[in-house]
């Protein structure tokens, strides 16, 4: 980045930061606070630290120094401004969690449909969050990162004591690591003609018990009751060389999940009560074991492959503020209301510059999408709206000026 360039960014965020609303965090003179420059780009060097007494102190640096990173600590701190770590006296921290398109398994080739793949992710996480956890909504942070994804804060006090290990097994939760089926089936000795010691009935292995779902209606359970009867009905609608193809099972045993999948009393059955008595002489424990690994696949927050496990197991870890500039888009990293998330549009809404237009200089060739625009970029020089060309510029494409 030339410095024409840098000098133009700095001025400009510069003028952003003079009116813009930066979200203050909870006990925030007890926070750390690290910053990244304009000045050293291409060399990154994170600027850490540093402590803010009041709201109006930390304003007044963000508009004097304007740059082009802001963070501050999930941890709080006795001593938050002392030069090591060991000297800052721990005192807790928030539960974070950072859904990032670039940990997206089979992730998307462009930027919006990235965007749009973690969206659905963080759609999930909420519902973990407040049905699975209880977490209410107003101790729930969302934040859009400016970047490739979305921030998570929880300011819940229940959570600020927990140690590393514990919010690591938070994140296996959420990701359904480590669900067995003696968790959620529960069983007991059958009788009658297909019960215990009987023959096999039409040639389908013989099961000594009955069995039901065990918490059904919360959790994990309800999750894999519900993903269970969307299974079985999806199914029943393909043709019959198709149908049941993705698990083990034999010939007849695939007829039998069919005349359940078909049969409405039964899916009632298992959707209300848990039970399943139209399973009888079924070898359901091998069904439901599969059930529960599709599920945990499909159903978990893309099977934690969206969720940077390493950032809230981190304790110490420092986050983007949010109202703050992400200084690789120059996007707002937008704070945003759980119940808006779905009709957030990260690629219009996000914006911290406007429409007008202004000259850059493209180094090389580039394609990318903007306020429901296609760009498609060669060598040479250009006027485009101020907010694409500083994305631009941030992303290291293209120079100011003409």
């Amino acid at each position: 980045m030339d410095e024409l360039t840098k000098r133009f960014l700095r001025f400009e965020f510069q003028k952003y930061y003079e009116k813009a609303e930066i979200h203050a965090p909870p006990s925030l003179n007890m926070r750390e606070w690290g910053f990244i420059q304009f000045d050293p780009m291409p060399e990154i060097i994170m600027r850490r630290h540093k402590s803010f007494g009041s709201y109006g102190e930390m304003r007044e640096y963000l508009t004097a120094m304007a740059p082009a990173h802001c963070y501050y600590s999930v941890a709080y701190y006795a001593a938050p401004a002392a030069p090591v770590m060991n000297r800052k006296e721990w005192k807790g921290a928030d539960l974070i969690f950072d859904l990032d398109a670039d940990h997206l398994p089979g992730a998307k080739k462009t930027y919006s449909e990235m965007l749009e793949h973690v969206k659905s992710e963080t759609l999930k996480l909420i519902d973990f969050l407040t049905d699975d956890f209880g977490f209410y909504e107003n101790n729930i942070e969302l934040v859009f990162s400016g970047g490739r994804g979305y921030h998570f804060h929880i300011y819940d006090p229940k959570v600020k004591d927990l140690g590393s290990a514990e919010r690591r097994e938070i994140v296996n939760y959420i990701r359904g690591r480590g669900l067995s089926v003696d968790s959620y089936l529960s069983k007991e000795a059958m009788a009658g003609d297909y019960g215990v010691g009987s023959k096999s009935f039409k040639g389908m292995k013989k099961v000594p018990e009955k069995y039901s779902i065990k918490n059904q209606d919360t959790g994990w359970g309800k999750r894999i009751t519900k993903y269970m009867i969307e299974y079985l009905v999806k199914e029943s609608e393909k043709d019959e060389k198709e149908r049941f193809n993705n698990i083990q099972a034999t010939p007849t045993e695939k007829k039998k999940l069919l005349e359940i999948s078909k049969n409405p009393d039964a899916l009632h059955d298992i959707e209300v009560n848990g039970r399943l008595d139209f399973f009888k002489a079924f070898d359901f424990r091998k069904f439901f074991k599969q059930i529960i690994e599709m599920a945990a696949d499909e159903v978990g927050v893309d099977a934690g492959a969206s969720v940077d496990e390493p950032v809230t197991g981190d304790i110490k870890r420092l986050i983007r503020a949010p109202g703050s500039l992400h200084g690789g888009t120059g996007f707002i990293a937008k704070k945003i209301k759980l119940d808006e998330l779905e009709n957030f549009l990260p690629l219009s809404d996000a914006f911290a510059f406007g429409k007008e237009e202004i000259p850059v200089r493209v180094g090389k060739p580039f394609s990318f999408e903007l306020d429901f625009k296609e760009y498609d970029l060669d060598v040479g020089s250009y006027k485009i709206p101020k907010y694409a060309a500083i994305y631009l510029m941030c992303r290291g494409v293209a120079k100011y000026g003409s």
